[in-house]
């Protein structure tokens, strides 16, 4: 074998080699390329096993603590609501027992106002509304019954003061009775009126009607006899400025205007000093309807109690129970009220009288006067008269007058002031000056004024009553 032989034998055999090598070294390579991607998988797969146990774990720390969020959300709601209620107990129904006495007294509202509009929130305003709605009731049926019971029991007594004022009146006529004697009856009489007064107003107050019915008087005649009735009638001046001494007020809405009248004395003499008087006038106005001012020099009213008195005598309020005139209950206004809404009256507390007291008008519509026959039912003699317009003074004639004095000359003289219509002054000083007492005239009067008396109290013992 030659040289060239071997040589090319032995590169045979090492490109063998090299292309076996070659070929181990691919498939080696293959392999570990294989082994590498399964292991960058297995890792892969391992970092999204961690990252889905960590998603896991956080799932779990955010629903812990959403649970004890929650739990401390209701901890503190369950406290508020229990704070809601403890207000409720201590502040808020016991003050709404004193706002159903009184509207001045507020209810509080809740102490939490994150709680408005809840279903608890709303629980617990619905409570005091249905505490108020069940008190309201039963107060009103207990007023109704008071009221029945006190309209029952004011009748019996209303009867039996206008028995006792009947024996009264037949007691002063019957028998001439000494000075001392006939005092003492009128005293009576007069306490039993106060009494029958006080009686007729919590009748009307609870629904009763006002005693009697009267004939058509005259409204002078309402006037006085509604001062009569009261302890301090001698401190009311009567003062009339009607344009008619015939004007009257119909039967049915006589005794009513009294009692209108006699409320609103009494409070203007209760308000004022004992040493003030009390001024009552008698106007009548354009449209036709009488108007009587009452005017007091008191201290006035108070804007709480104005407000009260307007709400009581408009007559709007349909039911005014007992429970709400104080204690003891204070009648006068509420019972004006009542004859307002029944009788169509209007009366005003609104103005100041010219003396800082208050001044009170009670208005009668045109439909409840009438004319009264003065020569068939004269008007009494105790009735104050309508008072007469004053007359200018008249200039007396030329001729009647004194003659001038001569003009002063001299610029030292100064002008001189003369006096007038000397003659008129001297006549109104002679009329001026007083007359001696006639005792004949001096007993006609007194004979007059117990005419007038009889007649007054005839009219009364004729009426029906009770």
């Amino acid at each position: 074998m030659t040289l060239s032989s071997k040589i090319a034998i032995a590169f045979g055999v090492l490109s063998l080699l090299l292309a076996v090598w070659a070929l181990l070294l691919a498939r080696s390579r293959r392999k570990h390329i294989r082994q590498g991607r399964e292991l960058s998988a297995e890792a892969q797969a391992a970092n999204s096993r961690v990252q889905a146990a960590e998603g896991r774990t956080r799932t779990e720390v955010q629903k812990r603590q959403a649970a004890e969020s929650r739990t401390q959300e209701l901890t503190t709601r369950e406290a508020e609501i229990l704070d809601e209620v403890r207000h409720l107990v201590s502040d808020r129904l016991p003050a709404l027992a004193l706002h159903l006495i009184s509207s001045h007294h507020p209810v509080p509202g809740l102490l939490h106002k994150n709680l408005a509009g809840s279903e608890a929130a709303q629980l617990l305003d619905a409570l005091p509304e249905a505490v108020s709605g069940i008190v309201l009731k039963e107060r009103r049926r207990i007023d109704a019954a008071a009221r029945a019971a006190l309209r029952g029991a004011t009748q019996e007594s209303q009867a039996l003061s206008y028995r006792l004022q009947t024996n009264i009146v037949g007691l002063q006529h019957e028998f001439s009775a000494p000075p001392r004697l006939t005092q003492s009856l009128l005293e009576s009489d007069h306490i039993n009126e106060q009494n029958l007064r006080l009686t007729q107003r919590s009748a009307i107050v609870c629904g009763g009607w006002p005693g009697h019915v009267r004939k058509d008087t005259y409204v002078s005649e309402v006037v006085s006899g509604a001062s009569s009735r009261l302890r301090g009638f001698d401190r009311i001046n009567i003062v009339s400025r009607l344009g008619l001494s015939n004007i009257g007020v119909v039967g049915r809405a006589a005794e009513p205007v009294a009692v209108v009248c006699a409320e609103l004395m009494a409070n203007a003499l209760e308000h004022s000093r004992d040493d003030l008087m009390v001024d009552v006038g008698l106007i009548q106005t354009g449209n036709g309807s009488v108007c009587i001012t009452i005017d007091d020099a008191g201290k006035g009213m108070t804007a709480e109690a104005l407000a009260r008195g307007r709400s009581l005598i408009s007559g709007e309020q349909q039911e005014v129970m007992l429970l709400e005139l104080g204690d003891p209950p204070s009648m006068g206004f509420a019972a004006i009220g009542r004859l307002v809404a029944d009788y169509g009256l209007h009366v005003s507390i609104d103005t100041s009288s010219p003396y800082g007291g208050v001044r009170a008008v009670v208005s009668v519509p045109e439909n409840l006067l009438t004319s009264i026959d003065e020569s068939a039912t004269p008007p009494s003699v105790m009735a104050p008269q309508p008072a007469v317009a004053p007359q200018a003074h008249k200039r007396p004639a030329a001729a009647d007058s004194p003659a001038h004095a001569p003009a002063p000359t001299g610029a030292s003289a100064l002008p001189q002031r003369r006096r007038r219509f000397s003659a008129t002054a001297t006549n109104d000083e002679t009329a001026a000056a007083p007359r001696p007492l006639n005792p004949e005239d001096t007993g006609a009067m007194w004979s007059d004024f117990q005419s007038g008396l009889t007649g007054d109290r005839s009219v009364t013992d004729s009426e029906s009553t009770l």
